[in-house]
C-alpha cells in the first residue's frame, strides 16, 4: 500500500487512492488520455502494489508499453458450482498434502473473498409444459449431485472467506449484476472500484456496470484465492465507438450477434474493449450486460462500459442501498469514472459500430459469431418451407427451444418482449409443436416476479415456457432427455433436428446430443420458433398458424411494439422485485457459517468428489519434453468442448461405462460437467466429443468424427480412452498438435487437466485462447506456437513421428521442436515458448499452481517438502 497517494474523498469519511496524481507524477496530463480500463488499473497499483514496483508497472500504463509484467490484485472471485468445486476440491487435496508434510491444514483458505453459486447442475428432465417442472427438476438435481453438495456444503463451514448461493436461486453472473457487485468496494476505511475474476467465460457481463471482471481457468482463479497477485502485461485497449439508435422491433441478443460477428471480424482476440460513444445512451444497462456477456464470443477478454446514468438508474432499479448508489456516483465522478470523463481517451485503435444498421437475427447453425439475419435464412439453405407430414416430426424439427441463460434472461425488455410474444400466440390460438421441448430458465428468480407482475408469465406457461429452473440449463448443455418416442423418431428417420436458444453458445454437439446443431436467437423468437417447431421455416414471411377466420398469422402480427415493451418494462419491473429476492438469499448465507474438520472425509465409492491426485504418481514426476508421441493432430478452431465436453453421459461413452462399473443407473449419469470433482470420471471426457476429428484417423481419405485416436507404433484405431489408457501404462509421453486459435471457448480447467492426466506434456499449436494457455500452465503443460507460417500442414505431420523440446524455457522464448520421422529423418522447427511472463515460468517448472503453492506454503511455514508433496 502507498500511503502517499491516500487522500480523503471529498463529501465521505471514507479514503481513497488518487491514481491521477501517482499517473501524473510520471507524465503531467497523462490520466485524462487514459482508457477506462487502465484508469482502474493504475488506482490497483497504487493501493496494492509493492511501493519498489509502483512507478515501473504505472509507465506500462501510461507509455503503453508492455514489456514488463505488473500485478493486478482483483478484490472478489466468482465461481460457478462446476469449476468453483473443482477449485475447492484442489484446494482440498492441497490441505491433505500439507497434513501429511507436518503443515496446519486449516491456514490453507481463500485469502479473496470467494462466491460461489450453484447453477450449473441442474438438467432440464422435465420441460416448461409441466406445471411441477422446478420441483421435479431441482428433486433430480439434488438426488444425482448428493455427494457434490455435501462437499460444496462442507466448504463454506471449513474454509474461510468463501460464501455459497445453493441450488435452485439463480445462475451467477446474473446475481453478480443485480447484487453482488457493489460498483465500489469499501473496506478498512478506503473506497475502491469492484475487481474480480471468475472461472466462467463470461464473467465479464458485469463489466456493464463498468466493473473489471475477467473470466479465467479455476487453476488461475486459485492462484488469486490464495492472495497472489495475478500477473499480466497490458493488454490491447481497444474502443468500440457506437453510433446510432437501434430499429423498432430489434432485441438486445439482436445487437449482440451482429457485434459479435463485426468483432470476431476485426480480431479483437484478448483485447479489452471500452465501448462508449453516443450510441451507448441508446442502450439500457440490460441490453450493456448481453454485450459485456458475450466478450469472450467477440475472443476479447473484457467488455467495459464506463459509469454514468443508466449505471446509476440500474443500481436503484436493483434495490441497492441509497447510500451505496450515492457513494458509486460521487466515487466515480471524482476518480475519473464517470462517463463524461473519459472524451480524451486513447485507444490502441478505434472500431465502430452503428446500431441502426441491426437487423433481426440469429446465430448458427453453430459458432456464437455465425450471424444470419432470419429473413435470410432461405437463401442460405439453413431455411425453405417444407411440407410437414402429419403426426410426424419434420426434417429440421426444432427439439429444445430454450429461454435460458443470464445473457438474455437478465435483460427485462426482451423477457417482457417474449412474454408480449407469446400472449399475442395465444390470443391467435396458436401452440407449440408436440416435438419442442420448451423450457424458461432465467438467472434470476426476480425476472419471475416481474413477469407475474406484467400478467405475462401464465402466458408463457400456456405456450409450454414455464419455469424449469433458475439455472444454466441448455445453455450449458443441460438439456435433459427427449420424449423416447421422439428420440426413437429422429434415430429411425435420421432427423436433422436442431435446438433454438437465447443462451451464448451453440458448439456442435454442445446443446443436446440428439440436436445436431444450434442457434442462437432472442427470447421472442425462441417462442416464435417453439410455435413454428422447425428451423426450415421463414420465420419473417411464412404462417406460424391461422386464425379462427382462416387467416395466416405471421411473426409480424405477433411482435409486440418498443413503446409497449418500454411502458410494461417501466411498470411492472420494481426494486421490490430484487429486495425480496436478494435480502433473504444473503442473510441466509451469513448464517450457514459453522466449524468442521479442516480436512475432508473423502468417500472412496463417490464419482462426483474425489481426492485430487497431483501430488502422486505422474504428475509428480518430471516431464522430459522428449520422445512423446501425439495424442491427437487436429484442425482449427477446437474449443473446449472438444477437449473435454460438459454436457450428457452416454451409456456407451468411456464415462458411461466407468459409472455403469461403479453402479450408477444410466438414468443418474448425470453430465460430465458434474463429474470433475472426481477424476477417474473426469479424466475420460478428455476429447470425448463425437464431433471431434484427430487428423491421425482416416478413412477412405477422409477424417473420422469421434473420440477416436490411434495408438503408435502400432498403428491401431481406438477409442481414445483406450489410447490414453494404453499410453499410461508405457508411460508413454506425449504431445498434441493442432492449428488456430486452439482452446477458445468455456474457461474449463478439466481441458487441460485432462490431458495432463492422460501424460501430455506440450501443445504445439498456430494459436491459443487466452484462459485455456493459463490453464495448460497451471497444469505444468508446456503450451508451443508454430511461427512464420509453418503449422502441421506444412511440415506433413501424420501422428507416427516423435517429438522432442530443446531449449531453455523463457518468457516467450524461442525453443526447436525436433520431429523424428519414422523414416529416420530429423527435421527442427523454432517454437515460440508461450510461458508469457516469469511467474508463468515458475509455475510451470513447478509442475503446476498447486505444486507451486504447495512449496512456497512449505518453506514459509518451515516444513521440509518431499518431492510427493511439491
Amino acid at each position: 500500500m502507498n500511503t502517499a497517494y491516500r487522500k480523503n474523498l471529498p463529501g465521505t469519511s471514507l479514503d481513497y487512492f488518487d491514481a491521477r496524481a501517482a499517473v501524473e507524477a510520471i507524465e503531467a496530463g497523462a490520466y485524462d488520455k487514459l482508457p477506462y480500463t487502465s484508469r482502474v488499473l493504475a488506482e490497483n497499483l497504487c493501493r496494492r502494489c509493492d511501493a519498489t514496483q509502483l512507478t515501473a508497472s504505472l509507465q506500462q500504463l501510461v507509455y503503453r508499453k508492455s514489456d514488463l509484467d505488473f500485478p493486478w490484485f482483483p478484490a472478489r472471485v466468482v465461481c460457478h458450482d462446476i469449476l468453483g468445486q473443482t477449485a475447492l476440491v484442489d484446494l482440498a487435496g492441497l490441505r491433505d498434502a500439507i497434513a501429511e508434510q507436518g503443515g496446519d491444514p486449516a491456514l490453507v483458505n481463500p485469502v479473496v473473498p470467494t462466491q460461489l453459486v450453484v447453477d450449473h447442475s441442474l438438467a432440464v428432465e422435465c420441460g416448461g409444459f409441466d406445471p411441477d417442472a422446478f420441483a421435479k427438476n431441482r428433486a433430480i438435481e439434488d438426488r444425482r449431485n448428493e455427494d457434490r453438495f455435501h462437499f460444496i456444503e462442507w466448504t463454506k463451514r471449513a474454509f474461510r472467506n468463501v460464501d455459497v448461493i445453493p441450488p435452485g436461486n439463480g445462475i451467477l453472473h446474473q446475481i453478480n449484476l443485480e447484487r453482488m457487485s457493489p460498483v465500489v468496494q469499501v473496506s478498512d476505511g478506503v473506497a475502491y472500484p469492484d475487481t474480480l475474476v471468475g472461472t466462467d467465460s463470461h464473467t465479464p457481463m458485469v463489466d456493464a456496470l463498468g466493473v473489471i471482471a475477467v473470466g479465467v481457468g479455476g487453476l488461475e482463479a486459485e492462484t488469486v484465492m490464495l492472495g497472489r497477485a495475478s500477473w499480466m502485461r497490458l493488454p490491447d485497449i481497444v474502443g468500440v465507438e457506437l453510433t446510432g439508435r437501434p430499429r423498432e422491433g430489434i432485441t438486445a441478443t439482436d445487437i449482440v450477434l451482429a457485434l459479435t460477428e463485426f468483432l470476431r471480424k476485426e480480431k479483437v482476440v484478448s483485447a479489452w474493449l471500452e465501448f462508449h460513444g453516443e450510441g451507448t445512451a441508446a442502450l439500457t444497462l440490460g441490453d450493456r450486460a448481453t454485450i459485456a456477456n458475450m466478450a469472450p464470443e467477440f475472443g476479447a477478454t473484457a467488455a467495459m462500459f464506463s459509469i454514468d446514468e443508466q449505471t446509476i438508474k440500474y443500481l436503484r432499479l436493483t434495490g441497492r442501498e441509497d447510500d451505496q448508489v450515492a457513494l458509486v456516483e460521487l466515487y466515480a465522478r471524482h476518480a475519473g469514472l464517470w462517463a463524461d470523463s473519459l472524451v480524451n481517451a486513447e485507444y490502441e485503435r478505434v472500431l465502430r459500430f452503428d446500431l441502426g444498421t441491426v437487423v433481426r437475427n440469429i446465430a448458427g447453425p453453430s459458432n456464437p459469431h455465425k450471424r444470419v439475419p432470419t429473413s435470410e435464412l432461405a437463401a442460405r439453405g439453413i431455411a425453405g418451407v417444407v411440407e410437414n407430414e402429419p403426426g410426424r416430426m419434420p426434417d429440421g424439427a426444432v427439439i429444445i427451444a430454450a429461454i435460458t441463460s443470464c445473457t438474455n434472461t437478465n435483460n427485462p425488455r426482451n423477457m417482457i418482449a417474449a412474454g408480449l410474444l407469446a400472449r399475442n400466440a395465444n390470443r391467435y390460438g396458436l401452440l407449440r409443436k408436440p416435438w419442442v421441448k420448451s423450457s424458461l430458465a432465467p438467472g434470476s428468480k426476480a425476472v419471475t416476479l416481474y413477469l407475474e407482475e406484467a400478467g405475462l408469465l401464465p402466458e408463457l406457461e400456456q405456450l409450454g415456457f414455464g419455469v424449469v429452473a433458475y439455472a444454466c440449463t441448455s445453455c450449458n448443455g443441460m438439456s435433459g432427455a427427449l420424449d423416447p418416442v421422439i428420440q426413437q423418431e429422429i434415430v429411425e428417420r435420421n432427423l436433422y433436428a436442431t435446438a433454438v436458444l437465447s443462451g451464448n453458445r451453440n458448439f456442435d454437439g454442445r446443446i443436446h446430443p440428439y440436436a445436431q446443431q444450434a442457434f442462437l436467437a432472442s427470447p421472442p423468437l425462441v417462442v416464435a420458433y417453439a410455435i413454428a417447431g422447425t428451423i426450415r421455416f421463414d420465420i419473417e414471411k411464412d404462417a406460424l398458424g391461422h386464425d379462427d377466420q382462416g387467416n395466416p398469422v405471421t411473426l409480424q402480427d405477433l411482435w409486440p411494439s418498443d413503446e409497449e415493451i418500454d411502458a410494461i418494462v417501466a411498470a411492472s419491473v420494481k426494486p421490490e422485485h430484487f429486495r425480496k429476492v436478494y435480502i433473504p438469499m444473503f442473510a441466509r448465507q451469513e448464517a450457514a457459517v459453522g466449524s468442521v474438520s479442516p480436512l475432508y472425509e473423502w468417500r472412496p465409492q463417490s464419482t462426483y468428489i474425489r481426492r485430487p491426485p497431483y501430488w502422486e504418481g505422474a504428475l509428480a514426476g518430471e516431464r522430459t519434453l522428449t520422445g512423446m508421441r501425439p495424442l491427437a493432430v487436429l484442425g482449427d478452431n477446437i474449443t473446449t468442448d472438444h477437449l473435454s465436453p460438459s454436457n450428457a453421459i452416454l451409456a456407451d461413452s468411456a464415462a458411461g461405462e466407468y459409472l455403469a462399473k461403479m453402479g450408477l443407473p444410466e438414468e443418474d449419469f448425470n453430465s460430465y460437467a458434474t463429474h470433475r470433482g472426481d477424476h477417474l470420471t473426469a479424466q475420460r471426457a478428455t476429447f470425448a466429443n463425437p464431433t471431434l476429428k484427430n487428423e491421425m484417423v482416416v478413412a477412405d481419405g477422409q477424417v473420422r468424427a469421434g473420440s477416436l485416436a490411434r495408438i503408435e507404433p502400432e498403428g491401431t484405431v481406438t477409442r481414445m480412452w483406450e489410447a490414453i489408457e494404453t499410453y499410461m501404462a508405457r508411460r508413454q509421453p506425449l504431445v498434441v498438435i493442432a492449428g488456430a486459435d486452439y482452446g477458445q471457448g468455456s474457461s474449463r480447467d478439466w481441458a487441460a487437466k485432462g490431458v495432463r492426466l492422460a501424460g501430455v506434456e506440450a501443445i504445439v499449436a498456430e494459436g491459443f485462447e487466452r484462459i485455456h494457455r493459463t490453464n495448460l500452465v497451471g497444469m505444468g503443460v508446456l503450451p508451443l506456437e508454430f511461427t512464420g507460417g509453418i503449422n502441421r500442414l506444412t511440415l506433413g505431420i501424420d501422428g507416427t513421428e516423435t517429438f522432442d523440446v530443446v531449449g531453455e524455457r523463457k518468457p516467450r522464448a524461442t525453443l526447436t521442436l525436433v520431429i523424428h520421422r519414422s523414416n529416420g529423418e530429423n527435421v527442427t522447427v523454432p517454437v515460440q515458448c508461450r510461458l508469457d511472463t516469469a511467474e508463468e515460468v515458475a509455475i510451470y517448472e513447478a509442475g503446476g499452481v498447486l505444486q507451486r503453492f504447495a512449496q512456497d506454503f512449505l518453506a514459509a511455514t518451515s516444513v521440509p517438502a518431499n518431492s510427493e508433496a511439491a
